[in-house]
């Protein structure tokens, strides 16, 4: 697949940074604007609305990327063809290691640049302001060598600057070797008084480097696991772990001991697991992050596992987290319901959080009060009161949501049900009056209403009481840039549990397939997209409910009124090249 296949946005050739010095002057009227707007390549509404938001800080060009309105790779190709520079996709045509040294990194990221091939004599740099006259002489007096300029993607520039800060730190990091930690010889010690490296600054940066690199990559999870001879570091990213440091054994303890003095727990106790946060801020990665915290102890040492959640992240829409058009007109229709229970199902980890706070979101209007119960708190959302579970104080989700019903909502989102106390509280107030949003750890939509009934509710109060179930997984989205476009074969399809029918029908129709480029880590994946099963109770599904009915009844009844499976819903986003047949295999069964 060509590698501008996500550029969707305008391929603006006039756009001119040149414009930050009269923005930072407080006009806003800059001639690159008055000529986009002239030559019609983006409508006046826009081109207003990017003015707005350069005048605040910025150039023109950074305002429409912000925006939406153009790509980063475009606005390079765009400043590059104006200025007569060549154009390098740093992603494609990569960093060398020992080119990005060439020039000081406080330099480089005053003038957000980075040089990436040199032979000797020449270096050449990718920049992403040619107008900055003083930063391009700045990276010239800044080596000896021959510069050749190059026009880059900001993201990609920056992106590469905060590698070669980790770079950088990594090197400082490097006589870790000589922090004395004890003797090694001495083997596994409980001695609380002995030098764990704590107050050690370079142990310090290590751990700190960890959670910020973590962070900027898009992690949801940092795993810390001690293994014989080594402490390895591995990171989720895209609901796949990959090893990201290996650090030396004799430093496990400290690394361990430092995550559990940030997230104010017993150092002490090394026997028994703990759980405890940390808030802290990654400014390089603009990130507000709360880091849930939890210990477990092993046979090699306490492991650790840290739950990134970024309290700065915007709430996405239905249509941003996956769902179809025809999937979004049914939820819209079970959103606007009075009363009633609305219900997420699915693994740890496959999204369902995130949907409720989409839901919530279109539901939010000044008329209504909403209150949700929640742990912990993902997303700060405006105009909605937001209680976050204390179980040391004896808060729970059945404690909070009684105190709740007595405030007057119209609409409830608990997080999670966890226990049959907390089902039969909210499925109760699905009856009473109430829209209830919650989550349940079930492998399908069918699966939601046998498994209420096995925590205790009454089947005739589930049948009543349940609008919809919504069962999810999060499958990695295809690289955008290296995705492989090819025919399918009607066999492939029949493998894919595609109906005969349609199988012919769509044979010889293009799909995807990974390939792998810099951008995406090799990996031939950037991104998730939901794949979903939307279950709405209909007068025969409410009554197999009230019946006892079991799952399996359940599901062929809800698919004989039209509900397509999960595994119906991902065939189509492969068709789509969201994802591939692979991914979708390994998040679902047929």
């Amino acid at each position: 697949m060509a590698s501008n296949k996500a550029d969707k946005s305008p391929d603006l050739r006039l756009i001119d940074s040149a414009g930050s010095a009269d923005q930072k002057a407080g006009g806003t009227g800059d001639l690159v604007s008055e000529v986009i707007l002239e030559s019609g390549l983006l409508a006046p509404e826009k081109v207003d609305q990017a003015r707005t938001r350069a005048a605040v800080g910025g150039t023109f060009a950074d305002a429409l990327v912000e925006e939406g309105f153009a790509s980063s790779l475009g606005v390079a190709r765009s400043l590059a063809e104006q200025y007569h520079l060549p154009l390098v996709d740093l992603a494609i045509a990569g960093v060398d290691a020992g080119a990005a040294k060439l020039i000081a990194l406080p330099v480089l990221e005053r003038v957000c640049a980075i040089p990436f091939a040199s032979d000797g004599k020449t270096v050449k740099v990718a920049i992403t302001n040619p107008q900055d006259v003083r930063g391009l002489d700045e990276l010239k007096f800044a080596t000896r060598l021959n510069v050749v300029f190059h026009v880059a993607a900001r993201s990609d520039v920056l992106t590469e600057l905060r590698r070669l800060g980790r770079a950088a730190e990594a090197m400082n990091a490097t006589f870790l070797d000589t922090i004395v930690v004890g003797d090694e010889s001495d083997g596994p010690s409980d001695d609380l008084e002995a030098d764990d490296g704590i107050s050690d600054a370079p142990l310090v940066r290590l751990v700190n480097s960890m959670i910020f690199q973590a962070a900027e990559d898009g992690a949801s999870d940092i795993h810390v696991e001690p293994q014989e001879n080594e402490l390895i570091v591995r990171y989720r990213i895209d609901g796949v772990l990959h090893v990201a440091h290996r650090v030396p054994k004799r430093l496990a303890a400290g690394v361990t001991t430092r995550l559990k003095v940030l997230a104010k727990l017993d150092i002490a106790e090394r026997r028994k697991p703990q759980d405890g946060r940390i808030s802290l801020t990654a400014a390089a990665a603009g990130r507000m992050l709360d880091v849930r915290v939890a210990t477990l102890p092993t046979v090699e040492g306490e492991a650790v596992t840290m739950r990134l959640l970024d309290k700065s992240r915007e709430v996405p829409t239905l249509a941003e987290i996956g769902l179809g058009e025809e999937m979004q007109e049914q939820m819209a229709r079970i959103l606007a319901k009075p009363t009633g229970a609305m219900l997420v199902t699915g693994p740890t980890g496959s999204g369902k959080s995130t949907t409720l706070y989409a839901a919530l979101a279109q539901i939010k209007r000044e008329a209504i009060n909403i209150i949700t119960v929640e742990d912990p708190v993902e997303y700060r959302l405006g105009e909605i009161k937001q209680v976050q579970i204390n179980m040391r104080a004896g808060l729970t989700f059945a404690n909070a949501l009684r105190s709740i019903l007595r405030s007057d909502p119209d609409v409830v989102m608990v997080g999670e049900i966890r226990d049959g106390e907390t089902a039969r509280i909210s499925i109760e107030a699905a009856l009473t009056g109430h829209f209830v949003l919650s989550t349940l750890h079930t492998n399908d939509a069918p699966s939601a209403i046998t498994r209420l009934n096995e925590m205790g509710v009454e089947p005739f109060i589930t049948g009543a009481a349940v609008s919809a179930v919504l069962a999810q997984r999060l499958a990695r989205r295809l690289c955008s840039h290296c995705a492989e476009a090819y025919e399918v074969s009607a066999e492939e399809l029949m493998s894919l549990h595609v109906d005969e029918v349609r199988a012919k029908q769509m044979k010889g129709s293009l799909f995807y397939r990974k390939r792998g480029c810099p951008r995406c880590g090799n990996t031939g994946y950037r991104g998730r997209v939901g794949v979903f099963q939307l279950l709405e109770m209909s007068g025969r599904l409410e009554q197999l409910a009230s019946e006892k009915a079991s799952r399996d009844v359940l599901g062929e009844a809800a698919r004989a009124e039209g509900m397509r499976t999960m595994w119906e819903d991902g065939i189509a986003k492969v068709a789509a090249g969201l994802t591939s047949a692979e991914e979708l295999a390994r998040v679902c069964s047929a």
